[in-house]
């Protein structure tokens, strides 16, 4: 494809960006649905944030993705922010139009179309266990509160973080002490981690699962290993699995959409054009 100025851009800010996949899954969707696009790594230091911001505006460009370390600190940036990503308190997807900047999170959307992908006809019932209090736990604690599931027990290793976020939040939250298994996954539907454990070059998830009911649906957002030893172990007892490279891919389809004008697939040639290396 030849980058001119008919190109509509697109991008990825983060610091470093090396390590996204952004670019390679929305560079599968331009080529298969032929559109005349980029969508570009932009390497920005946090002390240049603002001024990148601005240069989206300056520069012509449709929007951008937004990933670590910024996703909390572009949320002032933006000229309007949709109420979702005021209440995750992060911004993940940035769409511009007619000069001005818009700030959505889109995180909470990609882990359910994840598991409604894996599972047809899955719906959130409860109760739903969280392990981790960090970002992403945020945008799937919500996600779980709008789709109003009865109970969603949160456990974390530092309780006071997970106390702090249950009562900014609201709603169903009940948060658990970790490491009390046999009360967290009693009678659970759904167990959802969130943390880096068990993420290749992290330390092992250590789980007793032999209380959560084999009906249970089990996800880990960790999509390096792509099949973590907790769904390893999940699978083997009988629970139903997802892997997190699916969240990866559904929350990018909305800003695709906003930017290009196209509502893309996730397809599995689209996850084998991520997972390659």
């Amino acid at each position: 494809m030849t980058v001119d100025g008919g190109t509509r851009l697109a991008g990825v800010i983060g610091w470093p960006i090396a390590h996204s996949r952004s670019p390679r899954l929305h560079g599968h969707w331009l080529a298969h649905y032929k559109i005349e696009g980029a969508y570009v790594p932009l390497a920005v230091r946090p002390e240049n944030l603002e001024a990148a911001v601005e240069g989206l505006v300056a520069l012509g460009f449709r929007g951008a993705n937004v990933t670590l370390p910024h996703k909390e600190q572009v949320l002032r940036l933006c000229d309007q922010v949709t109420p979702r990503a005021r209440r995750i308190g992060a911004v993940n997807t940035l769409v511009v139009k007619d000069g001005c900047v818009e700030g959505d999170n889109t995180d909470g959307f990609g882990f359910l179309e994840n598991l409604k992908e894996a599972n047809p006809g899955w719906r959130p019932a409860g109760p739903a266990v969280v392990l981790g209090a960090g970002g992403a736990a945020r945008a799937i604690l919500v996600a779980l509160l709008e789709a109003e599931v009865a109970e969603i027990r949160l456990l974390n290793r530092t309780r006071t973080r997970a106390e702090a976020l249950a009562d900014e939040l609201g709603g169903t939250i009940r948060v658990m002490d970790w490491g009390d298994w046999t009360d967290a996954l009693a009678e659970a539907s759904l167990l959802v981690n969130t943390t880096s454990l068990g993420m290749s070059g992290q330390p092992p998830l250590e789980i007793d699962l032999s209380p959560l009911p084999a009906s249970a649906l089990v996800n880990d957002i960790v999509y390096v290993p792509i099949e973590t030893a907790l769904l390893a172990a999940a699978r083997a007892r009988g629970n139903a699995v997802v892997d997190g490279l699916g969240m990866l891919l559904h929350q990018a389809r909305p800003g695709f959409e906003a930017w290009f004008g196209v509502s893309p697939e996730v397809t599995p040639a689209l996850r084998q054009a991520v997972l390659e290396t």
